[in-house]
C-alpha cells in the first residue's frame, strides 16, 4: 500500500476524483455532502493496475479549514495536486501547494479536473510551472474528469508510477502514529486512525500515548476496511486500544513505541521561509497531525527558538511548518536541529548558540551531537532521533564506544576529564596530605559530572580507587614526610625484616597513627596490629621460613626462626591463617599449607 493526500483549492474536484477512482465516498459527515464542500479529512483506497494499493487522505480545500488539510498532509509521503481546468490556479492552491513545500514532500502527481468544461492546457501549463518551484519540482500531469472519467485510465497508471519511485519505508523503526482521528465503537472501545509512515504495529503490541505516563495496549488492528494481526508501513491503519477512554487522546496526539521518542516543548530549528527577524512572535507549530502553538525566539537569520504550549515527541531531522493562522499564511517549513537545546541564559548566548546551529543540516549526526553535548547517554540519543551503533568492540567506531554502562562521551572531552581528574586528585592531595585519596563523590562534582560511574572509568593507574576514594597507588605518592619515614624503617629494618619499631620508635620517626594510616593505605608499610608494622613485602619470606622448619611448628619455634618477639609473630601468623597461608591445628601447632 501507498498513501497520498490530496491537495488543491475549494470546489477544484478533489472529493469527486477520489470518488470516481476508489467508488468509495470521502466525505464522512452528512453536512459534507449536503453543502458539496469537504470539511475533514476523508479516507478512500483502491486497487491499481498493478495489484497494488493506493489508500487517499482527501483534505478540505476552503482556507477556514487549512488546519484540518494539514493535519491529513502533515504524515503522508505523496501528494495528489488538483487543480480545476475551469478556473486554474486559485489562493488556496498556492496555499496547499506551499504547505507541501515546507513540509518537503517530493513526491506527487497534479490531476487537472474538469477537463470536459475547457482546455486543460493553460490550467496544467501554469499549475505545472508554479509546482516545479517547490519540493516537488517536475511532476507527471494528467487530464481527468471525474464526470465523464475521461483520464482516469492514464491516472492510475501514473500512480502505478509514483508508487514505484517512492523510497520503502523503514520497517524496523519505532512507531510512531500521528492520530488524526478518534472514536468509540460499541462493544470495541476507543479507536484511533493514522498513517503508518514507518515500523510495524501487531495486535498486543504495548505503546506510550505521547505525553501520558501510562502504556497503552493494541486490541485490534483495520486497515482498508479488514481485520489485520500486523500491519507495516506504509498504511492507513485504524487501532483499537484497549482500556483508554476516548476523552484521552484525539488528532494531534501519537501512539508510540515505548521508550523511543524524546517528548519536548523547546526545540531548535532552521527556517525555509520567511527570515527569522520577519516572524510574529507566536506562530502555530504543524506537524505530523499535531497544530500546537509556539514562541518564536530568534536566534540567526534562518535559525530560532520554538517553545511549544504543549511538549510533543519530535526528532531531529523531523520536517514541519509554521503557520499564522491569523494572516492565513505559511510562514515556511523547518528543520528540527535540536530537540534538547541548552538554556540560553548569560548575555551573548543567542548569538553563540545561532554560530552553533548554522553548522547542523538536520541531519542525525552522533560525532556531532557528542561534540557539541560532550557526554550523554545513548538512550537520550536515540530517542532525539540520533542513530547509535548497537555492535560492540571494534566494529563499533572509537566515538561510540560507552565510557560507563551507557554513556558516551566525545573523546577529545573524556581525554580533558582524565587529565582535570588527575589534577585535583594531586591537588586534594597537597592540601590534604594524610587522607587516603579524593572521594569519588568530590571528583564528580569538581568535575560537574552527572554519575559517580564515570568518575570510577575515568581513573586509571598509577591512581586507584580504595574505600570510595581516588588515590596513589605507591609510595612515590606519599606526602614527603611520610614517604621519608618509611625510607627510614626500610633502613633501620630491612636486614631484620620481622622485627618492627617500638612505639616510641615510630614517634621518633614521625609516624603517629595518622601517617601510619597513609602509609597502609599507599601500600608502603603493612599493619599487623595496633603500633605493629613491618614493611610490606615480608610476609611471603615469612612463608618459606616458615616451611622449613619441621612440621607442625610452635609459637615459640616460628618467633626463633623469624628472629622476632611474641609481640610480631602473634599477630604475623594470625594473618597467614587468615590468608590461608597457614593452618592452626587443635594443639595450638601450625603447618604451612602447600
Amino acid at each position: 500500500m501507498f498513501v497520498v493526500a490530496t491537495a488543491g483549492h475549494v470546489d477544484h474536484g478533489k472529493s469527486t476524483l477520489v470518488r470516481a477512482l476508489t467508488g468509495m465516498e470521502p466525505d464522512r459527515w452528512a453536512e459534507e455532502r449536503r453543502r458539496g464542500m469537504t470539511i475533514d479529512l476523508g479516507f478512500a483506497w483502491t486497487t491499481l493496475p498493478s495489484g497494488g494499493t493506493v489508500a487517499f487522505v482527501d483534505v478540505p480545500g476552503h482556507e477556514r479549514f487549512v488546519p484540518n488539510m494539514l493535519a491529513g498532509v502533515g504524515p503522508v509521503p505523496a501528494a495528489l495536486i488538483v487543480v480545476a481546468a475551469d478556473e486554474g490556479w486559485m489562493p488556496q492552491s498556492a496555499e496547499h501547494l506551499a504547505a507541501l513545500d515546507a513540509l518537503g514532500v517530493a513526491y506527487g502527481l497534479l490531476a487537472v479536473t474538469r477537463a470536459d468544461l475547457a482546455d486543460p492546457g493553460p490550467a496544467m501549463a501554469r499549475a505545472r510551472a508554479e509546482i516545479a518551484a517547490t519540493s516537488l519540482g517536475a511532476v507527471p500531469a494528467v487530464a481527468v474528469s471525474g464526470l465523464t472519467g475521461a483520464g482516469l485510465p492514464e491516472l492510475r497508471a501514473a500512480l502505478d508510477r509514483l508508487a514505484a519511485d517512492l523510497p520503502a519505508p523503514v520497517l524496523d523503526d519505532p512507531v510512531r502514529l500521528w492520530v488524526d482521528r478518534s472514536f468509540t465503537v460499541r462493544g470495541s472501545g476507543t479507536v484511533v486512525t493514522g498513517t503508518l509512515g514507518a515500523g510495524r504495529l501487531r495486535v498486543g503490541d504495548e505503546l506510550e500515548l505521547a505525553g501520558a505516563d501510562e502504556p497503552v495496549r493494541v486490541r485490534g488492528l483495520h486497515s482498508l476496511g479488514e481485520p489485520r494481526p500486523e500491519a507495516a508501513a506504509v498504511a492507513r491503519v485504524a487501532v483499537n486500544l484497549r482500556g483508554t477512554p476516548r476523552d484521552r487522546l484525539g488528532r494531534g496526539d501519537a501512539l508510540l513505541t515505548p521508550g523511543r521518542f524524546h517528548h519536548t516543548d523547546l526545540v531548535d530549528v532552521r527556517l525555509a521561509g520567511d527570515p527569522a527577524a520577519d516572524l510574529p512572535a507566536t506562530l502555530t507549530l504543524h506537524v505530523g497531525s499535531a497544530a500546537v502553538p509556539v514562541r518564536v525566539r530568534p536566534l540567526g537569520p534562518d535559525t530560532v527558538r520554538l517553545r511549544l504550549a504543549r511538549p510533543l515527541p519530535l526528532l531531529v531531522g523531523d520536517r514541519a511548518l509554521l503557520r499564522d493562522p491569523g494572516r492565513h499564511h505559511v510562514s515556511g517549513g523547518v528543520w528540527v536541529l535540536d530537540v534538547a537545546p541548552p538554556p540560553l541564559a548569560r548575555r551573548g548566548a543567542a548569538a553563540a548558540r545561532a554560530q552553533v546551529l548554522a553548522e547542523l543540516d538536520g541531519r542525525p549526526d552522533l560525532a556531532g551531537e557528542l561534540r557539541r553535548r560532550r557526554l550523554v547517554r545513548a538512550g537520550a540519543l536515540v530517542r532525539m532521533g540520533v542513530p547509535v551503533p548497537t555492535v560492540s568492540g571494534r566494529d563499533r567506531p572509537e566515538f561510540a564506544q560507552p565510557v560507563a554502562g551507557d554513556w558516551l562521551a566525545d573523546p577529545a572531552y573524556w581525554r580533558v576529564l582524565a587529565e582535570r581528574l588527575t589534577e585535583e586528585v594531586a591537588r586534594h592531595a597537597r592540601e590534604h596530605p594524610l587522607e587516603p585519596g579524593m572521594p569519588v563523590d568530590a571528583l564528580r562534582q569538581r568535575l560537574a559530572l552527572p554519575d559517580r560511574a564515570l568518575v570510577e572509568a575515568l581513573v586509571r593507574p598509577p591512581l586507584r580507587i580504595h574505600s570510595g576514594r581516588v588515590g596513589a597507588a605507591s609510595t612515590d605518592a606519599l606526602p614527603e614526610p611520610v614517604a621519608r619515614a618509611v625510607q627510614r624503617v626500610r633502613a633501620e629494618y630491612g636486614d631484620r625484616p620481622f622485627r618492627a619499631p617500638e612505639a616510641d620508635r615510630l614517634v621518633d620517626l614521625g609516624l603517629g597513627p595518622r601517617e601510619i594510616g597513609a602509609a597502609v593505605r599507599a601500600g608502603a608499610l603493612l599493619r599487623l596490629a595496633d603500633n605493629v608494622v613491618l614493611l610490606p613485602d615480608v610476609l611471603d619470606d615469612a612463608v618459606r621460613v616458615l616451611a622449613g622448619l619441621p612440621q607442625p611448628f610452635t609459637l615459640s619455634a616460628a618467633r626463633q626462626a623469624l628472629d622476632t618477639t611474641r609481640r610480631v609473630a602473634v599477630p604475623l601468623l594470625e594473618l597467614l591463617d587468615r590468608r590461608g597461608a597457614t593452618r592452626r591445628l587443635p594443639d595450638d601447632a601450625r603447618i604451612v599449607v602447600t
